[in-house]
C-alpha cells in the first residue's frame, strides 16, 4: 500500500524552538501589568482566559505570540479558534492590504472579489450548498440562519442542545447555554434545548456503557411530539461543541440526526463558526460523517482574523434570503471577501486540511499518554486541530476538577504556552500551519503543568 504523504508545515511559519518559548520576566511582565491596568480602567467584560492570565500581546507571526515585555509564546489558541492559518499569514495580509487601499466598503453592491469568493465557496463546500450571505460576526450569521429556517419552512420553533454555544445576541443565546438575567427572563419563544450524546458523559447508553445515538434520536421524536406545538423549523447545533469543551459526538450521531430531520420534515442547521475551514481537517466538520446540512453558519477561521462570517444554504433554500432582509452594513465588504478568499487559497496551496488532520493524530497520541500517566486526566479528544483534555478528581466518578483546570492553564501559560481554559476542560486550537516539533513542545508543556498541578492539589 502506498504511503500517504503528510503535508509539510509551510516554511514561512517555521518556529525556532531554541528561541520560543522564551520567558524573560515573571508572567505577566511589568509592561503587561501596566498596560492592562491602563486599559481595564475603561475596558470591561473580559473573558475568563484574560482574567486568569492578564498578559498584553504586541505581535504575532505564524504560531508565535510576543507580549509587550518581549516574552515569546507558542500559540495553542489561534486567537480563540480564529487565526487558523497562523498570525499574519503573508497571503491573507497582502490581500487585506491591497483591498484596503482600493475599496473598503460599498454595502452589498457586487464586486469582483465577492463574486470570486462565492464561486469558490460553491466549488469547495459539500453537496449543493450554493446560496450565501456574509456578516461580520458569528452570532449575526447564526441569527440570519434562524431567519432562513423560518422563511424556508414557514414554521417558528427551533431545537438546540445542552452546552451548545451560538453567540451572545438574543437569538444566539436562546439557542445556547448562556444564562443571565440581562438577556431577559426567558429564552425567545419557541426555543428548546435537548441533550446530545457526549462520548465521555453519555446520558443514554448501550449495555456496554457507550453513548447510544438511537436513544437520543428516540428522545427527540418524543420531545417534539410532547413539548413543542408542532411547528419545528430546524434542529440547530454545533458539530463539535467548542465552548462546551471540545465535546465530540459518536461517529454515528450526525448521519442518524440527518435521517431523523429528513423524516420529520425539519431542516438541519449546523453552527460551524468554530469548526469550519480547516479547524478539524475539513472545510466543514460534518464532512467527517458525510452529512450535508441544509443551513450552515461559518466564521472564525473563515477570514483568519478578519471579521467575516457566512451563512451557506442548500440550492432549494437560497431564495429564502430574499425575504429576510439579509444584507448588513459590513457583511461582504471587499476587505472581508479578500481575507476569506485568500484564506481558502492558502489552505489549498499549502495542503492545510491534510496538515490539520496529521496534527490531530499526533496530538491524540500525546494526550492518550497523558491520560495513562496522570490521575486527573479523565478524557482526551481531538479531531484535526480541535482538541480537549478533561480533568477529573476521580476517573471512576468523573467529578469535574475545576480548580485543577485553572491551575494547569496558568502554569502552562507561565511556561510560554498561550491557550484556552474552560473550567475543568483544557481546550487547544493550534494553528494548522504548526510544525510537528512545535506541537510536541506544546504538549510537553501541558504534561509538565498537569504533573505539577497533581503534586500541588493531590
Amino acid at each position: 500500500m502506498a504511503q500517504i504523504k503528510i503535508a509539510a508545515a509551510p516554511q514561512w511559519a517555521h518556529l525556532d524552538l531554541s528561541q520560543v518559548p522564551n520567558v524573560k520576566t515573571a508572567l505577566p511582565g511589568p509592561k503587561s501589568k501596566g498596560l492592562h491596568a491602563r486599559c481595564t480602567k475603561y475596558f470591561k467584560g473580559l473573558s475568563e482566559q484574560v482574567k486568569l492570565f492578564p498578559v498584553a500581546f504586541e505581535s504575532g507571526k505564524g504560531c508565535e505570540l510576543v507580549d509587550v515585555d518581549g516574552n515569546r509564546y507558542i500559540d495553542f489558541s489561534s486567537g480563540i479558534y480564529v487565526t487558523t492559518l497562523g498570525h499574519c499569514h503573508p497571503k491573507v495580509t497582502e490581500a487585506v492590504q491591497k483591498a484596503a487601499g482600493k475599496l473598503m466598503n460599498c454595502h452589498d453592491f457586487t464586486t469582483e472579489i465577492k463574486t470570486r469568493l462565492v464561486e469558490k465557496l460553491a466549488e469547495i463546500l459539500p453537496g449543493d450548498l450554493s446560496g450565501f450571505q456574509f456578516y461580520d460576526a458569528g452570532t449575526a450569521a447564526v441569527e440570519a440562519g434562524q431567519r432562513v429556517l423560518r422563511a424556508a419552512t414557514k414554521k417558528h420553533e427551533m431545537i438546540s442542545c445542552f452546552y451548545d454555544f451560538h453567540g451572545k445576541t438574543y437569538g444566539g443565546v436562546s439557542l445556547g447555554h448562556i444564562r443571565s438575567f440581562v438577556y431577559g427572563p426567558c429564552r425567545a419563544p419557541g426555543m428548546y434545548m435537548v441533550p446530545r450524546p457526549n462520548t465521555y458523559r453519555p446520558m443514554f447508553t448501550k449495555p456496554d456503557g457507550t453513548a447510544d445515538s438511537d436513544k437520543y434520536i428516540e428522545f427527540y421524536d418524543e420531545f417534539i411530539e410532547r413539548a413543542t406545538v408542532g411547528s419545528v423549523a430546524g434542529f440547530v447545533l454545533e458539530p463539535i461543541q467548542g465552548w462546551g469543551g471540545s465535546v465530540m459526538p459518536p461517529e454515528d450521531f450526525f448521519p442518524k440526526l440527518r435521517q431523523f430531520c429528513d423524516k420529520k420534515g425539519i431542516l438541519l442547521m449546523t453552527d460551524e463558526v468554530l469548526t469550519s475551514f480547516g479547524r478539524t481537517g475539513k472545510w466543514l466538520c460534518t464532512e467527517h460523517w458525510d452529512v450535508v446540512p441544509d443551513i450552515v453558519s461559518i466564521g472564525k477561521g473563515f477570514g483568519n482574523g478578519f471579521p467575516v462570517t457566512c451563512v451557506a444554504v442548500r440550492e432549494k433554500y437560497k431564495e429564502s434570503f430574499e425575504s429576510i432582509s439579509a444584507s448588513s452594513s459590513y457583511g461582504g465588504n471587499p476587505m472581508a471577501c479578500a481575507a476569506a478568499l485568500a484564506s481558502i487559497e492558502a489552505i489549498e496551496e499549502e495542503q492545510l486540511l491534510e496538515r490539520s488532520m496529521h496534527l490531530g493524530e499526533l496530538a491524540i497520541k500525546c494526550m492518550e499518554k497523558m491520560k495513562t500517566d496522570h490521575r486527573i486526566v479523565g478524557d482526551v479528544r481531538a479531531k484535526g486541530c480541535l482538541m480537549g483534555i478533561e480533568l477529573v478528581k476521580d476517573k471512576k466518578t468523573k467529578e469535574p476538577f475545576n480548580e485543577a483546570g485553572k491551575l494547569v492553564y496558568q502554569k502552562a501559560f507561565a511556561k510560554g504556552l498561550a491557550w484556552i481554559p474552560a473550567g475543568h476542560i483544557l481546550r487547544m486550537s493550534p494553528p494548522i500551519v504548526m510544525e510537528d516539533e512545535v506541537l510536541l513542545k506544546g504538549m510537553d508543556i501541558i504534561d509538565e503543568a498537569i504533573g505539577e498541578t497533581e503534586k500541588e492539589l493531590l
